[in-house]
């Protein structure tokens, strides 16, 4: 059984791209690859059919990972086949859990540095859109780090469900 993964950011073209990418990497070298899916959307659709922000590509190539992204808005009808709905700010989660259609839909919700004990209280990923490539660098940091936790998440899912 496949385990679905979206990320969600405001226009799907800088964070949740990251993320997406970073996860991606991070699953395959677990050997997950063939058991957990990864996508991303944006809450909105204003860029949807475009590529990343070249920033967003410059960091994630410099680093390692994969690009070739292509933004799409979230559908609420997403819900039924994902199994976690990685927010990357509160305002994010916030609009992600009012388009669910069910209570359990919602709880499918979760911010992503919920999952790096690091984060403290502060849980939002900074939008780094309208800043330098230093805020790409810094989003990509907060990404890494979190995704330690969530892998470990996933991968306690997936082997529940195999037992």
């Amino acid at each position: 059984m496949t385990y679905r993964v979206c990320f969600v950011c405001t226009g799907n073209i800088c964070r949740s791209p990251m993320a997406e990418s970073v996860f991606r990497a991070r699953v395959a070298e677990a050997g997950l690859d063939g058991v957990v899916e990864v996508d991303s959307a944006g809450t909105g659709g204003w860029h949807e059919g475009e590529g990343a922000d070249p920033r967003t590509d410059t960091v994630l190539r410099k680093h390692g990972y994969g690009t070739g992204h292509t933004a799409r808005q979230f559908d609420p009808s997403w819900f039924t086949r994902l199994d976690l709905v990685v927010a990357l700010d509160e305002g994010h989660r916030r609009a992600l859990r009012r388009l669910a259609p069910t209570e359990r839909d919602a709880d499918k919700v979760r911010l992503l540095r919920s999952y790096d004990p690091a984060a403290g209280d502060d849980l939002d990923v900074p939008d780094p859109y309208y800043g330098g490539s230093d805020g790409f660098d810094a989003c990509l940091e907060m990404v890494e780090e979190a995704s330690t936790g969530l892998l470990a998440a996933v991968r306690g899912h997936v082997e529940g469900q195999a037992a």
